[in-house]
């Protein structure tokens, strides 16, 4: 059994970590093959790549989908219950966003690369 202190751990405890809202925000931009999310996340090495997108898929965030065919084809996609981390997500982009504002202001040099990123 599972014991929280705040609702914080709890939603720290599915989408927490470097990678794993990446990976969700990405998916969220629709279905995925393991290349595209790697091409997307370039400093992901592939095998925290494979280990995240397992443990995001036996949360329920996200769904595989492996195609019967050689070589093996798989797809990831966000679930509904997925989508419902949207809000938290948008809000940390904002966040981020207005904080690389604040730290450009006091002269400190940090750049956003915003792209589109739909493969």
């Amino acid at each position: 059994m599972k014991v929280y202190n705040l609702g914080v751990e709890a939603t720290l405890d599915i989408m927490g970590g470097k990678w794993k809202p990446l990976i969700i925000c990405f998916l969220a931009q629709g279905t995925k093959r393991t290349g595209e999310l790697q091409r997307c996340i370039p400093k992901i090495s592939q095998k925290v790549l494979i280990q995240q997108l397992r443990v995001l898929e036996q949360d329920g965030i996200i769904n595989r989908t492996v195609f019967n065919e050689l070589p093996p084809k798989v797809e990831y996609s966000i679930t509904t219950y997925g989508l419902t981390l949207n809000k938290v997500i948008d809000t940390m982009c904002q966040w981020g966003k207005e904080n690389i504002a604040l730290r450009n202001n006091q002269g400190e040099p940090v750049t956003l690369i915003e792209k589109s990123y739909n493969l």
